[in-house]
């Protein structure tokens, strides 16, 4: 494995994030993508003033009164009930995901500023384990879709992060800053729109991480697809799935990729790809294996 140490806190360099503030646009942008007809309620048409659905119609069909759901929609999520919250989350059609991300808004448990800010520390067992990995690309991700360790495919599929300073070993960071990596993934959309909602349910549990903060301060002002993405509040999670690549080295890549949470660190996640047995995908992934650290270093999409 490569010199892969977890990224070290810059020091609070960002306010929290304003948990009222998420509350309340969550609700919001959850709300308006609700068509009266998609809740079997009467529309209107051109006496609708505003997208989606009423609060009142809204806090009808969660049950609750017009007044409680306005002072919720305004991020005054004190005292509220994990009962209401659950009427409301049906009410909205929400996801699993999204549901989640609204317990954790409405109700957000206490975080030590310490916690946030401690590196994150992967256990020797599973470094070891990455490394027997042979022609898997697997790699441990944290907090703010920090890249912590990874094992020699990875590198060789996705370039090779000990190159980069420990703060830049960064999903975010690369996929909205740096170009190689729009160039890397055949659907570059998809791909930073994860990355976004990766990042909106970890502000829902940790609103409070400055580092956090710092980071979407910094791409919000840097990346106009990041402003646009972010505004959107979507969360989702994406535990599996393809992604199909186009390699400097070997072209085209097309691989399946699994995601399995930590028991022990929830906050910690591998991620490994494979190929389909036999396909032009598993022989390219076969020839990386045998370039070993020549493929690493010339078919590297990060900069010299």
């Amino acid at each position: 494995m490569d010199d892969q140490a977890s990224p070290q806190p810059a020091g609070d360099t960002g306010r929290s994030l304003d948990r009222r503030a998420e509350l309340s646009e969550f609700l919001r942008t959850r709300r308006a993508r609700l068509k009266p007809e998609d809740v079997g309620l009467p529309d209107f048409g051109r006496h609708r003033r505003v997208p989606g659905l009423r609060r009142e119609e809204l806090a009808q069909l969660a049950g609750v009164s017009v007044a409680y759901y306005t002072r919720l929609e305004q991020g005054n999520g004190r005292n509220v009930s994990s009962e209401v919250l659950d009427a409301i989350a049906r009410a909205l059609r929400l996801t699993d995901a999204e549901h989640a991300h609204l317990t954790h808004l409405a109700k957000p448990k206490q975080h030590k500023k310490k916690q946030t800010a401690r590196p994150q520390q992967v256990r020797g067992a599973l470094r070891q384990l990455l490394d027997t990995l042979d022609g898997v690309p697997a790699y441990i991700t944290g907090r703010r879709s920090d890249i912590l360790v990874w094992n020699r495919m990875a590198a060789a599929v996705f370039g090779d992060w000990a190159e980069l300073p420990p703060q830049e070993r960064n999903w975010a960071r690369m996929v909205f800053l740096k170009p190689e990596y729009r160039d890397l993934f055949v659907d570059w959309e998809q791909k930073a729109s994860d990355i976004v909602s990766f990042l909106r349910m970890d502000a829902g549990c940790h609103p409070d991480d400055p580092r956090l903060s710092a980071l979407v301060g910094e791409l919000s002002v840097k990346s106009e697809e990041f402003r646009r993405l972010w505004a959107t509040h979507d969360v989702r999670e994406k535990g599996h799935g393809v992604k199909r690549l186009r390699h400097p080295l070997v072209g085209a890549l097309e691989l399946s990729f699994e995601t399995f949470r930590l028991p022990d660190d929830a906050e910690q996640a591998m991620i490994t790809y494979h190929a389909e047995p036999g396909s032009a995908s598993a022989e390219a992934l076969r020839l990386l294996a045998a370039w070993g650290a020549d493929a690493t270093r010339a078919g590297s999409v990060t900069p010299p």
